[in-house]
């Protein structure tokens, strides 16, 4: 994919650490890197959830490293640090019901990594660091759009990590002077997301479905609906926070679109694309699962200059090429 810039400064001279480098978000921030050549970019993935086929292209650049290891460990969090400026932190251990499931391995990673990245990142005297937040910290509460000082319960152990996330950066930038930026993503898709799993997410399990000519599976009625934002936004956000003047205090800000999209509708748009007109099978709504998300981005838009460049159907034309260029769906002839 090729990314326009969304920075001035000059990246030749900077170094950059990339957490969850070789998953779905961190890959495409790594290739942004890369395509604008970046000083060195080292990426940290231990590969549970992440894979080397994301990152291989890039592997033997000279100003790209790679390291294996956990975020759970301090000592490795300490050494892929070391000479780093800028840090985009996304190894997390995403998906609602996989927390439900296994609780204890999501909090180790999201709670335990994360917090062990921050202390590693703030010892090393690192500029910026930026990570990944989640707009499942609104939790229960019914407004909308979803403003960033306005949130409700969570309503999983997922939510309770991010919300944790935020208020551990918040407590290291009162007690140390370590300013992060917390990026509040919504329903995130595009190229390197995995289809495969138990928990892989709606867009492409939608997309396989449509290109194998399959009924795809509707959680509820259809009318639950997301504001589901392309990868590349989520990049812009990345770059613009990470260089981003003027942050003296830690900043929490929605990442998306500004629309709300119902699967529904979602499921049409592709079959549109892909050419395709199926029903879908509409089963129990999932534990944990927020009915509506919308948010409110003018914030993202006053502190770092945000605007999704990307819409939702744009996206999707955009992920339905990568997945069949990818091969990884077997089309129906």
């Amino acid at each position: 994919m090729h990314f326009q810039a969304y920075h001035t400064a000059d990246l030749g001279q900077l170094h950059f650490l990339v957490t969850g480098g070789a998953g779905f978000i961190g890959s495409n921030i790594v290739e942004y890197l890369v395509q604008h050549q970046a000083g060195h970019i080292r990426i940290l993935d231990n590969l549970s959830t992440g894979s080397l086929d994301n990152i291989q292209p890039w592997l033997t650049l000279p100003n790209v490293s790679f390291i294996e290891g956990d975020i759970r460990d301090l000592s490795t969090c300490r050494r892929a640090l070391e000479g780093i400026e800028l840090v985009s932190h996304q190894a997390a251990l995403g998906s609602v019901p996989r927390s439900i499931n296994d609780p204890i391995t999501t909090n180790d990673v999201n709670i335990g990594g994360a917090l062990n990245v921050l202390v590693a990142a703030r010892d090393a005297g690192v500029q910026r660091l930026v990570y990944a937040a989640s707009s499942s910290t609104y939790g229960d509460h019914p407004g909308l759009p979803k403003v960033e000082d306005k949130t409700g319960k969570p309503l999983s152990p997922y939510a309770v990590t991010k919300l944790v996330n935020e208020l551990y950066a918040e407590v290291f930038s009162s007690l140390y002077g370590f300013h992060t930026v917390g990026l509040r993503y919504f329903n995130v898709f595009g190229p390197r997301q995995n289809p495969s799993g138990p928990y892989a997410a709606v867009i492409p399990l939608f997309i396989e479905a449509a290109l194998r000519g399959k009924q795809p599976v509707i959680n509820g009625d259809g009318a639950t609906s997301r504001d589901f934002t392309f990868v590349e936004n989520a990049v812009q956000a990345n770059i613009r926070s990470l260089l981003a003047p003027g942050i003296q205090r830690h900043e929490v800000m929605n990442i998306a679109v500004g629309e709300s999209t119902t699967l529904n509708e979602l499921w049409s748009y592709i079959c549109t694309i892909v050419g395709q007109q199926m029903a879908p099978f509409y089963q129990p709504e999932r534990k944990g699962d927020v009915k509506h998300s919308l948010a409110d981005i003018s914030r993202a838009g006053q502190l770092i200059g945000y605007q999704p460049a990307v819409t939702v159907q744009e996206g999707l034309a955009l992920a339905v090429d990568w997945y069949k260029h990818e091969s990884l769906f077997s089309v129906p002839s």
